[in-house]
C-alpha cells in the first residue's frame, strides 16, 4: 500500500457527490495534510438526490455541485471535476470509459480511489448501481484504457499522452485488505458530510451512524477501543 510521502496526486472518481465523504473523506484529510494533491472526479451532479419533489432538478445538480465543493474544502481539495452525466442512468460503457480516461490522462495520479464495481448485499447502500457502474468503469479507465495510447486516441490527438496509475484503492468493496486510522480526522470528515444538507433528514443520525461504522472498522482491523478506520481494498496496477 502507497504511504502518503510516495504519493505526490490522487485522484477520486465517484458517482455522486457526498460519495467520497461516506467513503473516503477521513483519507482523503490525512492525504492532504500530508502535501498530496487530491482531485475529486464526479461522474453525476447528484440531480436524482435529495427530498423535496418542488426543487427542480437542474436546481438540485446545481445545489449538490455547491454543496460538493464546500465539503471539499473541509478536507483540504479545491479541484473538482464535474462530468455531467445522468444521476441514476450511469452506465459503464466506452463513452464513460474515455471520460475517465481523460481525466485519468490531465491529472495524472499515482493513485485513484474508487468505488467497488461488486455488489455487496450486506451493504446495499454501497451497491448502489452508480456506484457499481463507476467502479467497473473506474478500474476499466485505470487498466487498460488510460494507460494505453491506442485507446480512445482522440486523447492523444488532444494532448494527452497515456498515463499509467499504479495503484487503486477500493472503497466499500467486499474484501478490504487495508485501512487508513482516520481518528485525527472523523471531525472533518463529518463536517463534510453535513455540507450535503440537501441530502440528510436527520443529520445527527448520519454523525452517530458514521462513527458506529468507523468504530467497527478499526476494531476489525485491530485497533484499540476509540479508534475509527476507514477500510480499502488495494488493487497493484502496475
Amino acid at each position: 500500500m502507497l504511504q502518503p510521502s510516495e504519493i505526490g496526486r490522487a485522484l477520486v472518481i465517484t458517482a455522486h457527490p457526498d460519495d467520497v465523504d461516506f467513503g473516503a473523506a477521513g483519507t482523503v484529510a490525512t492525504l492532504t495534510d500530508a502535501g498530496v494533491d487530491v482531485t475529486y472526479c464526479l461522474i453525476t451532479d447528484g440531480d436524482a438526490g435529495g427530498f423535496d419533489l418542488t426543487i427542480a432538478r437542474p436546481e438540485m445538480a446545481a445545489m449538490r455541485r455547491l454543496e460538493q465543493t464546500r465539503a471539499a474544502k473541509e478536507v483540504g481539495v479545491t479541484s473538482l471535476i464535474f462530468l455531467g452525466h445522468g444521476d441514476g442512468r450511469v452506465v459503464a460503457d466506452l463513452a464513460l470509459r474515455r471520460d475517465l480516461s481523460r481525466v485519468i490522462r490531465q491529472v495524472r495520479p499515482s493513485l485513484a480511489i474508487i468505488q467497488s464495481p461488486e455488489r455487496n448485499l450486506d451493504r446495499i447502500y454501497a451497491s448502489h448501481p452508480d456506484h457499481l457502474a463507476a467502479g467497473e468503469a473506474s478500474i476499466a479507465a485505470v487498466y487498460p484504457d488510460a494507460r494505453n495510447p491506442f485507446a480512445h486516441t482522440e486523447l492523444v490527438d488532444e494532448g494527452l499522452d497515456a498515463w499509467t496509475v499504479p495503484e487503486v484503492w477500493v472503497m466499500g468493496g467486499r474484501n478490504p485488505n487495508a485501512h487508513i486510522d482516520v481518528t485525527d480526522q472523523v471531525e472533518r470528515k463529518l463536517r463534510a458530510l453535513a455540507c450535503h444538507e440537501t441530502q440528510h433528514l436527520d443529520p445527527s443520525g448520519v454523525a452517530e451512524r458514521v462513527r458506529a461504522w468507523l468504530g467497527t472498522t478499526a476494531t476489525q482491523f485491530g485497533l484499540p477501543e476509540g479508534r475509527f478506520a476507514e477500510a480499502f481494498q488495494v488493487v497493484d496496477t502496475r
